[in-house]
């Protein structure tokens, strides 16, 4: 018997159509679709069909969450919460290093290493497995609650919905013991550097805070607190849809996003763009039962907030109001989203 004859190209293009519409926020759709026979395995291997899959989903999804605890709680171990059915990502040795997560972004996650008196960093791609060590520059940098950092793709031109293995950057701003000085240095990837340090003088008008900052176009924003006594619980900077920067913060159970809006003049201000109820959305604890809720990160592209409550940790899409628990109560400082395109066990995005 003759072997079937493989199937036209135009039935090819019609499952390539129906499969780039499977959403993305559940990695395991696409493997369980490649198992069912080899015509489709042929079309979901394809690498125009994920460079389809990208451009018609535009951002990548949310596939799970680090959290900075350590500040309120003590030291912790590393954890990756996935937000889908796929088990978290296998950690980097760490060689008996304490493994605290900074930021995570364009498929990256920055990692403050400390062991005794050494120190590094570690840019880590989870998908790939890839990881490089930094040695920590000489610099006033992460003073305990005083410092922060970001790390991005640096790719000219780059779409940042597949930044795998590409140039990179890290960033990293602090201030100084007498919170007179704040301080910013790059690494870049593609010279194996940082670079000369930078710094102003800030008359003690306050210390950067370790809030994860907000990258919007060629600029990033971070927050710049008045004392390193009082921690914001209750703000976290983001990129709103329009490209500009915005900000969140919740009193009394009323979430609240703002706009900075810059006039033709060059003048900015701050607008109220949106006022949202939490209560009637998601569980909230009594006033006299807890401390009440505050937003503990955001997740650029898929719009999502992160509000902790005294119930538990939740997801909220501002689009679709759609609001899902994904973790336990617990005073965290900072909520670090890992996005990324990704189907365990096939390598379909390459």
């Amino acid at each position: 018997m003759a072997p079937p004859r493989p199937p036209p190209p135009l039935i090819d293009d019609v499952t390539a159509e129906i499969f780039v519409r499977l959403p993305p926020d559940e990695p395991q759709h696409l493997f369980r679709a490649a198992l069912v026979c080899k015509p489709w395995l042929r079309v979901l291997c394809d690498p125009d069909f994920g460079r389809q899959y990208r451009a018609f989903h535009g951002a990548p999804p949310l596939l799970g969450l680090l959290q900075r605890r350590e500040i309120a709680q003590g030291n912790r171990a590393l954890r990756f919460a996935s937000t889908t059915s796929m088990p978290a990502f296998p950690y980097p040795s760490s060689d008996g290093s304490h493994m605290r997560p900074l930021d995570c972004r364009h498929g990256r996650v920055l990692i403050h290493m400390l062991k005794g008196r050494d120190v590094d960093l570690l840019v880590w791609d989870p998908v790939t497995g890839d990881h490089r060590r930094l040695r920590q520059p000489c610099i006033h940098w992460m003073t305990y609650g005083a410092g922060c950092a970001a790390v991005f793709c640096a790719a000219e031109g780059c779409d940042h919905l597949d930044c795998h293995g590409g140039p990179f950057r890290v960033v990293l701003v602090g201030t100084d013991n007498d919170l007179d000085k704040l301080w910013a240095i790059v690494y870049s990837s593609e010279t194996g550097a940082w670079s000369t340090p930078t710094s102003i003088y800030s008359g003690r008008a306050g210390y950067v805070d370790t809030w994860r900052g907000a990258v919007v176009g060629d600029e990033i924003y971070f927050i710049l607190s008045r004392s390193p006594e009082v921690y914001c619980y209750s703000a976290a900077l983001m990129e709103m849809e329009d490209s500009s920067l915005g900000l969140a913060a919740i009193e009394d159970s009323i979430l609240h996003i703002w706009s900075r809006k810059v006039n033709t003049e060059g003048a900015a201000e701050w607008v109220d763009c949106r006022v949202i109820d939490l209560e009637k959305i998601m569980p909230m604890a009594k006033p006299c039962d807890g401390d009440g809720a505050y937003v503990a990160g955001f997740a650029e592209g898929v719009d999502a907030i992160f509000v902790s409550t005294d119930v538990g940790l939740f997801t909220m899409e501002l689009k679709s109001g759609r609001v899902r628990k994904v973790d336990e109560p617990g005073i965290c400082y900072s909520v670090l989203p890992y996005m990324s395109f990704y189907t365990p066990g096939m390598l379909l995005f390459g």
